[in-house]
C-alpha cells in the first residue's frame, strides 16, 4: 500500500488525520505490529482526540484479524498505558499524538516495558510491512477484553511518596483538556492539598489552548493565575500526560533541566549514591547537583526510547529531559507527568521552602538560553561546519554536536521531523557571556 513514509518517526508513528494517517493505514499498522513482534496479546489505549475512536477501532481490528487478542484499556493517559503494559507484560499501542495540534494522531508502541519501538528498532520494519502487506495468514481471529487499572495506578503513584507528609499547599493545575484531568483528580483527592483545576475535562476539540506547555501561550494563563492567586506552585501537563511542567510561586516557568537538577538531588536523599540520567541539552546544573548529592550523573541522547533503555541497562533511579519528560526506576523506567508532581509536593511539604528559593540558587549561577530553533537547508553540513568552527573546544557527538569550554558550552542537534537545528547554550560566568555566545553561535548557524 502507498503510505506517507514521513509518519514513521524516530520515536513513534504520527501524522495529520485523515490525509497522512487514516483508518486504512491504522488497520495495516495493527496487522504489521502483530506480525513484527509475534504478539499474542496487544494492549491498546487512546487519548481524547476526535479521531481517536475510529483509529482505535481500525488498529484493534487489524490486531485481531492478524490473530492476536486486544487488551482494551480505554481512554487513558500515556503513563496509565505504560503502567498497564507493565502490569500485563504484553506489547502495547497507545493511540495518541502527544502534544501535537488536534488534527494529528498516531501511535506510541511498547515492545515490552521498558523497551519501546523506535526508528532504529522496529518502526521502519513496520513501515516496510505496511507497504508490502506481506502478512502471514493467521490461524484464528483475536478477541477483545476490557481492563481497568485506574485504582492500581492511583495506589502505585501514591506509594512512591509519604502521603502523610503532604501539607495543605495551594496548587493550580492546568491539564489543557488533555488526558490527565480525570486521573489527576483521582490521585489528588487523596491528598490534603488545596487544588484549583483548569481545563480538567478531556476534549479533543481543544476549546481553550494547545497541548504543549513548552509554548509560552499555552501556559500564560496558568502563570498569571499562580501569581495572582498566591499559589505555592502550578503544574501543567501535555496532551497525553507523559510530560510535566511546573510554575513557581512567582509565576515563573521552571526549565526542565533545573527541575531535573532539583528532583535529582531530592531523590538522591532517598537512594544515596544512585545513577541519574540527563540529556545532552541540559544545564551543567544537573551533573553538578547530582555529584554534590553523592550521585552518579550519566548523559544520554535525546528521546524516550534511548533514555528508557539506558536507564534499565544502568539501573538508574531517575532521568530528566529538558523537554519535560521525567522517568523513574520505581515506575518501570517509564515517564510520567503525575509522579514528578507528587515528588515536588512532598519535597515542598517536608522542607517548608518556596520553590523560588530552590531555583534562586541555580538561577544565580547557571545562565541558560533555552532551546532556539533555526531553519537550515542542510542540517548535517551545518553541524559539521559548527564542529569545525569550534574545534578548539571539547567536542562530543552523542547527539548532534556538543562543545564545551571552561565557562560555557552548547549543544546543536537536528530535528527528527523538520530541517531545523536546535541550539541550547549555557554560561556559568555571566548572563552577558551567555547572550554573547548565544548570538555568536546563532550567527554561524544562520549564515
Amino acid at each position: 500500500m502507498q503510505v506517507n513514509p514521513t509518519i514513521f518517526k524516530a520515536y513513534d508513528i504520527r501524522g495529520i488525520y485523515p490525509t497522512e494517517l487514516n483508518e486504512e493505514v491504522a488497520y495495516l499498522i495493527g496487522r504489521a505490529f502483530v506480525t513484527f513482534l509475534g504478539a499474542e496479546t496487544v494492549i491498546v489505549g487512546r487519548d481524547m482526540r476526535t479521531s481517536g475512536p475510529s483509529l482505535f477501532d481500525a488498529v484493534t481490528r487489524g490486531i485481531m484479524d492478524q490473530g492476536a487478542d486486544v487488551a482494551d484499556i480505554g481512554m487513558v493517559s500515556t503513563d496509565q498505558y505504560y503502567f498497564a503494559c507493565t502490569q500485563l507484560g504484553f506489547p502495547g499501542m497507545m493511540v495518541t499524538a502527544s502534544h501535537n495540534p488536534k488534527q494529528y494522531n498516531g501511535f506510541k508502541m511498547v515492545r515490552r516495558m521498558p523497551y519501546l519501538l523506535s526508528g532504529d528498532e522496529g518502526i521502519q520494519d513496520l513501515r516496510r510491512l505496511v507497504e508490502s502487506e506481506a502478512f502471514p495468514t493467521p490461524t484464528r481471529r483475536g478477541q477483545r477484553r476490557e481492563y481497568d487499572f485506574k485504582e492500581q495506578f492511583v495506589q502505585k503513584v501514591l506509594s512512591l511518596i509519604d502521603v502523610d507528609a503532604i501539607k495543605p499547599l495551594k496548587v493550580i493545575v492546568d491539564t489543557g483538556n488533555g488526558m490527565v484531568g480525570p486521573i489527576l483528580q483521582e490521585v489528588y483527592a487523596r491528598l490534603p492539598i488545596q487544588l484549583t483545576g483548569m481545563y480538567l475535562d478531556p476534549d479533543g476539540t481543544l476549546p481553550n489552548h494547545g497541548l504543549d506547555p513548552l509554548m509560552p501561550e499555552n501556559r500564560a494563563e496558568l502563570q498569571q493565575r499562580v501569581k495572582d492567586e498566591g499559589a505555592d506552585i502550578g503544574f501543567a501537563f501535555d496532551g497525553d500526560g507523559d510530560r510535566f511542567f511546573a510554575i513557581d510561586d512567582r509565576g515563573e516557568f521552571i526549565s526542565g533541566d533545573f527541575l531535573t537538577a532539583i528532583l535529582g538531588r531530592y531523590l538522591l536523599e532517598k537512594e544515596p549514591g544512585a545513577k541519574i540520567l540527563y540529556d545532552v541539552r541540559a544545564s551543567w546544573a544537573v551533573p553538578d547537583e547530582v555529584r554534590a548529592a553523592g550521585g552518579i550523573p550519566l548523559v544520554e541522547r535525546v528521546g524516550h526510547a534511548f533514555i528508557k533503555r539506558r536507564m534499565a541497562n544502568e539501573d538508574a533511579i531517575f532521568a530528566g529531559e529538558v523537554s519535560g519528560h521525567y522517568y523513574f526506576k520505581a515506575f518501570a523506567f517509564a515517564d510520567s507527568g503525575i509522579i514528578p508532581s507528587l515528588y515536588l509536593l512532598e519535597m515542598l511539604s517536608k522542607r517548608g521552602v518556596k520553590m523560588s528559593e530552590l531555583l534562586g540558587r541555580l538561577e544565580s549561577r547557571y545562565f541558560i538560553s533555552g532551546e532556539i530553533n533555526s531553519r537550515v537547508s542542510d542540517v548535517a553540513a551545518k553541524l559539521n561546519e559548527i564542529a569545525e568552527r569550534y574545534s578548539d573546544g571539547k567536542i562530543e557527538r552523542i547527539d548532534g554536536v556538543s562543545v564545551s569550554y571552561d565557562t560555557w558550552h552548547f549543544n546543536v542537534r537536528g530535528s527528527n521531523t523538520e530541517p531545523l537545528i536546535r541550539l541550547n547554550l549555557e554560561s556559568i560566568a555571566s548572563r552577558e557571556e551567555m547572550e554573547a555566545k548565544r548570538d555568536e553561535v546563532l550567527a554561524v548557524i544562520r549564515s
